[in-house]
Order: C-alpha cells, then sequence, then structure tokens
C-alpha cells in the first residue's frame, strides 16, 4: 500500500486548539509526522513592544488561559529583576500559593480533556466539577475566573480575602480525597490503559536533547524542575518532591500530573502555614532602566521563559516568550512514529496543548 498524507487539524478535536498535524500514513502504521502551528498567532510579542509595562500585564495571561496566572507572574517577576525590585515578603507566599492553585486547575483541565479524548466521560465531568473549586478560590483572590490579572510589578494586586485560608484548606482537603476517586476511575480502566501504557514512548535522553521540559520531560525520566533546580519566590523554603516515572510513555505522563496534583496540595498548606503578616506590593517606578532580565518558572506544561529588554523608557524593547509547548510539539515525530493512527489521539493528549502559548 502506498503512503499517504493525512491531516489531523487544524479542527481536529484531538488538536486541543488551532493547528494542524500533517501524518504520514503506510496502512494504519505512522512513518513521518510534521505539526504545523501558526493558525492562532496574534502577534503578541510585538503587541509587547507597543504597550507600557503595566499595560502588558493582562495581555500576558491571555498567553495560555489554561495557566493565565503562571505567565502573569512570569512577566511580573522578570519586570522586578529588570527594575532591581524587591517585593514583600508576603507577596511571594501569596505568589507560590496561586501559582499551585492554578497548577492543580490547569492538570484538571488537561485531565478532563484528555479522558473526553479516550472515551471515559465520567472523567471529563468529575475533573471539571473538582476545577470549579480552584476557579472559586482564584475567582476570590482576583475577581476573574479565567485571565486573573492578580500578580502585579511588585507585589500582588490585594492581600487575601477573609476567610480565605478556611476556604483553601477545605478545597485542599476535599480534593485530595476526590483525587483517589480519579485515580481508582482511571487505574481501573482496561481502555485506559489499552490507550496509555507503552504508547508514544519518548526516552530521556531524546526527550533531553529535544529541549523537552516540564511533566513530559519527567514522564521520561528526568528529575527536573524549575522550582527545585533553580528556586524563584519562596520554594527554597518548602519542602516538596518532583513527580518523576521511568516508564517515559503516555501512562507515565499521566502518573506525574496525578501526583503534581498532590504535591500542590502539600505546597498550598505550607504556604498557609509559613505565610507572615505585612504588605504585599511595594510602589515601582514608571520607567524602566536600560539593559536586560530573563525570568523563569515551572509552568504546568513545563519551563516557562522570558527574556526582557529594557531601554530606559517606560516601555520594553523587547520581550521574548519562551513557551514550553513550542518545545515539546517538535517532539512529536519521535512520539508518533511506529504507532497506529488511533494511537494519535492518546499521544498528542498527554503532553498538554496550549496553542494560545504556543503560537502566541
Amino acid at each position: 500500500m502506498a503512503e499517504m498524507w493525512i491531516n489531523m487539524g487544524p479542527q481536529h478535536p484531538m488538536t486541543h486548539g488551532l493547528w494542524n498535524l500533517r501524518i504520514k500514513v503506510d496502512g494504519e502504521v505512522i512513518t513521518d509526522a510534521m505539526p504545523e502551528i501558526g493558525y492562532l498567532h496574534r502577534g503578541m510579542e510585538k503587541i509587547f513592544e507597543n504597550k507600557t509595562y503595566v499595560q502588558i500585564g493582562p495581555l500576558t495571561d491571555r498567553l495560555c488561559y489554561g495557566s493565565s496566572f503562571t505567565w502573569n507572574h512570569l512577566y511580573c517577576m522578570t519586570v522586578e529583576k529588570l527594575m532591581g525590585l524587591e517585593i514583600p515578603e508576603r507577596a511571594k507566599w501569596i505568589r507560590v500559593m496561586a501559582i499551585e492553585l492554578q497548577r492543580i486547575a490547569s492538570h484538571l483541565m488537561w485531565l478532563a480533556a484528555y479522558a473526553a479524548d479516550l472515551g471515559l466521560l465520567t472523567g471529563f465531568v468529575w475533573a471539571m466539577r473538582d476545577r470549579e473549586i480552584f476557579l472559586d478560590l482564584l475567582q476570590a483572590l482576583s475577581g476573574s475566573r479565567l485571565t486573573y490579572n492578580y500578580a502585579r510589578i511588585g507585589g500582588v494586586a490585594a492581600d487575601l480575602p477573609p476567610d480565605f485560608e478556611r476556604d483553601c484548606l477545605r478545597a485542599v482537603d476535599y480534593f485530595e480525597r476526590k483525587l483517589k476517586e480519579h485515580e481508582n476511575l482511571y487505574n481501573g480502566s482496561k481502555i485506559f490503559k489499552m490507550r496509555t501504557v507503552g504508547i508514544g514512548i519518548l526516552k530521556r535522553e531524546e526527550a533531553i536533547n529535544l529541549g523537552v521540559t516540564g511533566p513530559t520531560l519527567r514522564g521520561s525520566n528526568a528529575k527536573i524542575d524549575i522550582r527545585k533546580d533553580q528556586p524563584y519566590e519562596v520554594y527554597d523554603e518548602i519542602d516538596f518532591e518532583v513527580a518523576c516515572h521511568t516508564d517515559c510513555d503516555c501512562w507515565a505522563r499521566y502518573i506525574v500530573r496525578m501526583t503534581e496534583m498532590k504535591e500542590s496540595c502539600k505546597i498550598i498548606r505550607q504556604t498557609l502555614q509559613k505565610m507572615p503578616k505585612g504588605p504585599v506590593r511595594v510602589k515601582t517606578p514608571m520607567l524602566a532602566p536600560s539593559g536586560d532580565a530573563i525570568g523563569v518558572v515551572e509552568d504546568p506544561r513545563g519551563e516557562g521563559m522570558m527574556y526582557l529588554i529594557g531601554d530606559g523608557t517606560d516601555r520594553p524593547y523587547r520581550l521574548k516568550v519562551r513557551s514550553p509547548l513550542f518545545v515539546t510539539l517538535s517532539a512529536a515525530k519521535p512520539m508518533l512514529l511506529g504507532y497506529k493512527v488511533a494511537d494519535v489521539v492518546a499521544i498528542m493528549g498527554s503532553i498538554d496543548v496550549c496553542m494560545g502559548e504556543t503560537d502566541r
């Protein structure tokens, strides 16, 4: 049988956003693959050059609606490095707490989408139900449920609202119980295991060489996490484990994210216990000095990075965004070769695609 190219997108439900995956097949077996992006490009980096530092803040939320606080925080942290600002201690703890709330909400959205991809519709309903609890907390902090704009250059927008600590601890207690139910559902599903165990293998050396980061890398048996390796804010004062798995397949990437949600619950508890009293924001200058700065965070999807160049005005000369998914998509070919067309959905879904940050 002659080989032929098939387009899995740009409107295929598997894509989880607007992009196209071209695969070459020999019968049902994939012999080549080529991801094509650009369908969603908004020119964010160019827009940043024409906005003031303050105006850019809300735009960074739009890089990825699944983890908008992480990008908002990364931007503020990068500008603070350029300006040489030291933010209040309480603001650092609040930021870490909010980041981990966002991480759980992001992983739950991935889990819901992945469950639907693989035909486990109960998993979709359960994950979206539990995600609402964390969106409620983030809404209490920021007033918004999707794009929060809560981090500010110099700290955070406002202190914790009344009873937030109580509500947050209740949510974490509830979710830890529910997480066991989620695990029982997936671990007890023969279909889920058949579609993930031994599928989409990305070996450790290959993942590192391609620049893959985040849960996809840790699922390939590389214990690399920015929160541990290059601690920012107060992560060096928090006790948590880096989730890692040796199987290098879709199942390993699922296990890593489930474990990360447990660890995020531990981190949230510690931030609420150790958070000092005090101000949550410092006054910042309108103009940034000439120079450059690099900010790095552990986004739910991998290593997020911003490179900022200031020219002494109230606007950046250049702001470059390093998207973890842009790099991870380059691993599509080695992950797909030799598998069947039916495996594409499971393999690509396992990397947690977000095209907003990929295309920018």
